[in-house]
């Protein structure tokens, strides 16, 4: 175990119990409204995502998979017809564009199915490190990455698991760092804990379940 993440058996525990009260991220989610998640859907509600709170990525998702829940279903969707359904996203006509796209393209070179392999996925258009990694870890079910978005950057530097300056320079060191049985989790988790608590502007400190394990590592305001 690395020194400096010591209690992380502790920290991981506490935040699963308390953080049972809020709501799953909707892309971390294994079933939601009815749809049951599959790689297609964990892509689709992941880009969605991209600059949008996740209550109005979640009902976006809801609309459009409830109609077009495979490539081939959506790449045969008007693209009117997709932007009706996902707006108000944020960039909702690019990302109607973009979905249908990408569907077109995992027909033509993936015989619909959506790639388990990291390099493949950022070959679509508008897919990074974080979307890619997502698609694996919760779509495919495979943890062997740990998708890091702005939450989970801010706070593995809070805790001083990391010292790294953006998103896919902590994915790759979380990775050096945290043993694999943490994977899966620690998006999920780090992500309600991001929203809830420990935001990324002033944090709730005075309420955190985990205040003293956490040096406060850059943090210059606080509630």
């Amino acid at each position: 175990m690395i020194e400096h993440i010591k209690n992380i058996d502790e920290i991981f525990s506490i935040l699963k119990r308390e953080l049972k009260k809020y709501r799953q991220p909707v892309v971390s989610r294994e079933k939601w409204d009815n749809i049951v998640n599959t790689p297609f859907t964990t892509l689709v509600s992941c880009i969605l995502s991209l600059r949008t709170k996740d209550e109005v990525t979640e009902q976006a998702s809801y609309r459009l998979l409830k109609k077009y829940n495979t490539p081939d279903r959506l790449a045969k969707a008007p693209l009117e017809e997709i932007e009706s359904l996902i707006y108000p996203v944020g960039f909702y006509k690019t990302k109607a564009k973009r979905l249908k796209d990408i569907s077109k393209k995992l027909i033509k070179e993936y015989n619909g199915m959506v790639p388990d392999d990291f390099d493949e996925l950022l070959k679509l258009k508008g897919v990074g490190k974080k979307t890619a990694a997502i698609v694996i870890v919760y779509g495919h079910k495979k943890p062997i990455f740990i998708p890091v978005d702005v939450h989970v950057h801010v706070i593995a530097n809070r805790l001083g698991w990391v010292k790294t300056k953006n998103p896919d320079e902590t994915m790759e060191e979380l990775m050096r760092v945290i043993p694999q049985k943490y994977w899966y989790d620690l998006n999920n988790l780090f992500v309600q804990f991001g929203q809830n608590i420990c935001t990324t502007v002033s944090p709730w400190c005075s309420r955190c379940p985990i205040e003293k394990y956490c040096p406060k590592t850059g943090v210059t305001r606080r509630r």
